[in-house]
């Protein structure tokens, strides 16, 4: 059931991951490791983490850590399949629930780079029928658009035994005449409808399906070969993907039941592997997928119309108290995740779980403590 692989590395290996566009070393990124006898304590520290949470708190799931460019730990503990016992390995593919807005996000930053779209553009230019005003992309993307919620759109309107889609929301909306919580710009409020409404314009812009969108776009240019956006009322199972458990009497892990907003991408439903996920933050930080232009409005707070900074970028949740922390937790149908950047250690730690783990935030100070405590180099 655990994983002990990671420990194994003995020297640094490199991958080359090579766009699609060209072959040149500009456009290289490499995966590297540290020498394992330069981080054989830290090393040993994690796996003792990993496999105590998986005792004491049900953690079925991997953990990765990287320290300027350099992978300082990639391993995984519990089991993918509880009926089968089957043990998670490196191409387990989880669902990232929320961490797939930041996905949305560099989609619709691409299209705007290419001049198809402007961050000033309401929703409106793209859907005439869409019933709240004066929305902008911007405002979708750091949460100041006061949409409603469209879970409770779908709970209380849709009346179909199979989950909307997401143009099938977007004509809920235009239907159901549900109130918006703010005029546009007002306030901060965290809203999933935004990323779907996102989704839905770079479909509308580009002409694909969101999911061939980010295939092209980036899964591919990256070579992130185990990602892809999943939608349970088109897609078939992919080999290697996750199912979502919850722990019943203590003991017993239940897969969690569809739900009527499963088939809504944007907001989540993007699947991959933990080493792909590293793929994802080193393609975005080296300016090989869009420009640094691009990525420090992504990294940078949004604001209210009154000028109030919300802690919100463009896909990430952005934390200012003490050093810079950009990150995004997600949590959906079993699937506990995590990506973390701390800007000034040069860090990235992410976390993909799928049985309802419930200590991110203080799995990652336990992790961050062992890394500030154990790395010598």
């Amino acid at each position: 059931m655990y994983n002990n692989s990671s420990s194994s590395q003995s020297l640094v290996v490199e991958t080359e991951i090579t766009t699609t566009e060209s072959t040149n070393s500009e456009s290289q990124i490499s995966i590297q490791y540290y020498p394992e006898k330069e981080i054989r304590h830290l090393r040993y520290k994690l796996d003792s983490l990993l496999k105590r949470i998986n005792k004491r708190h049900d953690f079925h799931g991997a953990i990765l850590v990287a320290k300027k460019g350099n992978i300082l730990y990639n391993n995984q503990v519990g089991y993918a399949d509880f009926k089968k016992k089957t043990p998670l390995n490196e191409k387990s593919v989880f669902q990232l629930a929320s961490v797939s807005k930041q996905f949305t996000a560099a989609a619709i930053m691409l299209l705007n780079e290419r001049n198809q779209i402007k961050l000033s553009d309401t929703v409106t230019a793209y859907f005439p029928r869409f019933p709240y005003k004066q929305v902008t992309i911007r405002s979708l993307l750091n949460h100041t658009a006061g949409l409603p919620n469209y879970f409770w759109v779908a709970e209380h309107k849709w009346r179909s035994k199979e989950a909307p889609t997401n143009s099938e929301m977007m004509a809920l909306l235009e239907s159901s005449n549900v109130q918006r919580y703010f005029k546009p710009g007002r306030n901060f409020d965290y809203s999933n409808t935004g990323y779907f409404v996102l989704a839905s314009i770079v479909e509308k812009v580009s002409g694909t399906s969101f999911s061939s969108f980010l295939k092209s776009n980036i899964f591919e240019p990256l070579q992130m070969k185990y990602s892809y956006v999943y939608n349970p009322k088109n897609d078939s199972i992919h080999e290697n993907q996750l199912d979502g458990y919850r722990l019943y009497k203590g003991w017993r892990h239940l897969k969690i039941n569809n739900t009527v907003n499963d088939a809504i991408v944007g907001d989540k439903n993007v699947y991959t592997t933990i080493e792909d996920l590293y793929k994802w933050t080193l393609g975005l930080n080296s300016g090989k997928l869009i420009s640094q232009e691009s990525l420090d409005l992504m990294y940078s707070e949004g604001e209210t119309v009154y000028g109030r900074k919300v802690p919100y970028g463009f896909g990430f949740r952005i934390n200012t108290e003490g050093q810079k922390i950009i990150y995004h937790h997600g949590k959906w149908n079993g699937f506990r995740t995590g990506l973390t950047k701390y800007l000034e250690d040069d860090l990235v730690v992410i976390v993909l779980e799928h049985t309802s783990y419930s200590a991110m935030t203080s799995l990652n100070k336990k992790i961050k403590k062992i890394i500030a405590e154990n790395l010598e180099v």
